[in-house]
Order: structure tokens, then sequence, then C-alpha cells
């Protein structure tokens, strides 16, 4: 289908960007990389009157080093986040489910920012983001405020962004030196995941001292499995060990039914999953 009819603005500041949006109000939708909304303009699920384009605005592309976080630019595309030397070093957990994200023709259109903003609870970014504990600055006519990853997702295709707001940056207290793996379970290659675990451990004398596991298409927002973080701490790199733990993984989630499988097929498939992710990245 083709979508309907609508204008067109490129701004280059996120100030204009902002004038625009107070402007034109709920006829308005930013546009990203596009590779959410274009799809839903072209089955014409939406038909905004305005769009406003953010790919002009270079101060919201890149990864700066900020003391104890790095800072993405909300603009920045996937294949970036993805090959930046910063995210591996201090944000692992990134750097590998970006390289599940999609194609790599999507990698390099997506944006961090976009993909996170449209809040696909199948998406891949934002069990890694909540598992970091990343930062959500956002930026409205009324100046900047920063929001956390538990705050940050509300419900499907829900974010703490006011209709008046722009996603600016995503800051990422470091994790340097913690192992990490984002373990997917697909039918089909570049699928959205039917279930993945987003997994960053610090391994300390043999034994886990800390880990952050997030879950992906568990519920109507990504997911820490908080039961299974508190049960990891002082085991061993073991497989009864993890596995004992991961059995807790489906504790305070909601998973979808649908055509990729029910509730309890993906209940039994996240206790795997996060059994696989933790192994592999405590080095077990």
């Amino acid at each position: 289908m083709i979508p309907a009819q609508f204008d067109y603005l490129a701004p280059t500041s996120v100030e204009d960007a902002l004038a625009a949006l107070a402007e034109h109000g709920d006829d308005a939708k930013i546009i990203a990389g596009g590779q959410s909304l274009l799809p839903v303009l072209r089955m014409r699920l939406n038909a905004p009157e305005m769009i406003i384009d953010l790919g002009r605005i270079d101060s919201l592309r890149g990864v700066r080093d900020d003391g104890d976080a790095i800072v993405i630019g909300a603009m920045t595309p996937h294949a970036v986040v993805g090959s930046d030397p910063l995210v591996a070093e201090h944000a692992a957990v990134i750097s590998k489910a970006v390289e599940h994200l999609a194609d790599a023709q999507i990698r390099h259109r997506g944006t961090f920012g976009g993909a996170l903003a449209h809040a696909d609870p199948a998406g891949d970014l934002g069990a890694p983001a909540l598992a970091l504990g990343a930062e959500f600055v956002i930026q409205g006519s009324g100046g900047t405020r920063r929001v956390a990853a538990d705050d940050f997702f509300v419900d499907l295709f829900e974010t703490a962004i006011g209709e008046d707001e722009i996603l600016t940056e995503v800051r990422i207290p470091k994790h340097t030196g913690w192992g990490a793996h984002y373990e997917k379970f697909v039918r089909v290659a570049h699928q959205w995941p039917i279930v993945a675990v987003a997994a960053t451990v610090r391994v300390d004398g043999g034994a886990i001292a800390e880990a952050r596991i997030g879950l992906t298409n568990m519920g109507s927002t990504p997911l820490r499995a908080r039961g299974v973080e508190e049960a990891l701490v002082g085991q061993p790199v073991t497989e009864d060990a993890v596995r004992a733990a991961a059995a807790r993984a489906t504790e305070g989630t909601n998973p979808p039914s649908d055509l990729n499988g029910d509730a309890d097929y993906r209940r039994h498939l996240a206790t795997v999953i996060t059994r696989r992710a933790v192994l592999a990245a405590a080095g077990g």
C-alpha cells in the first residue's frame, strides 16, 4: 500500500524539532530511522499530517565516554553502536544484542534511540538497556529530564516520552569487565525473537558476584529477571547452580500467546535460554 499524504520537515536542531512538534501537535509524528514507522504508514495504521525527520540533527549521533557512563545518541545507527569499541568494552551485552538485530540493511538504517522509543516488547534492545540500568535523556520545551530504564518502558509500545518531547540520548552505566551474552530464540533468521535473554555477569574467584538479566518478549515491556539475579549471587559457575537460578526466570512475567508459541511454551523457553545466556556470559 501507499501511505496517506503527509507534509515533511527535516530540522537540523533539537530545538527546531521540538518547535515543529509543538506547532503540529497530534497531527505530527517523529521519524528516526523509519524501520518501524514506515511499515505502519504503508499499511495506513497511522496517517499523520506531518512527519518530522530527525535524521539531519548531527548532535543526536555518536557514542562518547562520560566518566562512569557511556552515552549513545538517539540517532546513532545500530551498526555504529554494534561496532563501537566503547560499547564493546563497557556495555558488551548491547554489542551482543545488536549482532542479532534483524539484518545488515536494518542495522545500518535503524537507530538505537528509535528502536527503544518504539518500545516493542519483542525488540532486541530493550532488555539489554534495562539489564544495564540505562538512563534515558528526554528533552522537551520545559527542559531536559532523565528517566531510569525501570520507569521508561510503560506498556506495549508506550514509553515515558511525552507527546511534546524527544529522546535525545541514552546513558549506560559502565559494566567494564562483566561477561555478556544475548541468547535469542527464533524460527527464522532475522525474525523478532520468540523469547530472548540479555545476561551480563561479573565473576569473582569462580563465583558469580553480580548478575543483570533482561527478558525479551515475556510481557508487554522488557523485564528484569530479578529472581534469577538474586539466586545467582554467590553461586559457582556450574551447570547445576545456574539451572537452579534460571528456574526463577518466569517470575513476574506475562508472556503472550501467538502463532509462534503460547505462553507456556515461552515460559519453558525463558528458563532454558536464561541458563544458556548466563553460562555463556560467565564463561561457564
